[in-house]
């Protein structure tokens, strides 16, 4: 499946997709991943315009602090995708 967005949505949305099954990761490190450590707030904004979220999965993406944050779909189901899989791994 192809989508379409900007150069840095595209890179996001590729990090997005190497987050294995049941484990999450903090924007911070999605975007120390794609080479670009400054861009936090912009990578919460390319997530954000994601429109295939369980196919990309944006919702493994936390804050650093371990605090669910930013989704699009409303923090109780980014909640519950997590232990979804969590308890399926």
């Amino acid at each position: 499946m192809e989508i379409s967005g900007t150069k840095f949505q595209e890179k996001a949305w590729k990090e997005l997709q190497k987050i294995p099954y049941g484990a999450t990761i903090s924007y911070q490190k999605q975007a120390e991943n794609i080479k670009n450590p400054k861009a936090v707030r912009a990578i919460g904004g390319a997530n954000k315009k994601n429109q295939i979220g369980i196919i990309v999965p944006c919702h493994r993406v936390i804050g650093k602090n371990g605090s669910l944050t930013g989704y699009g779909g409303k923090l109780w189901r980014k909640k519950f995708l997590l232990n979804l899989e969590y308890k399926n791994k």
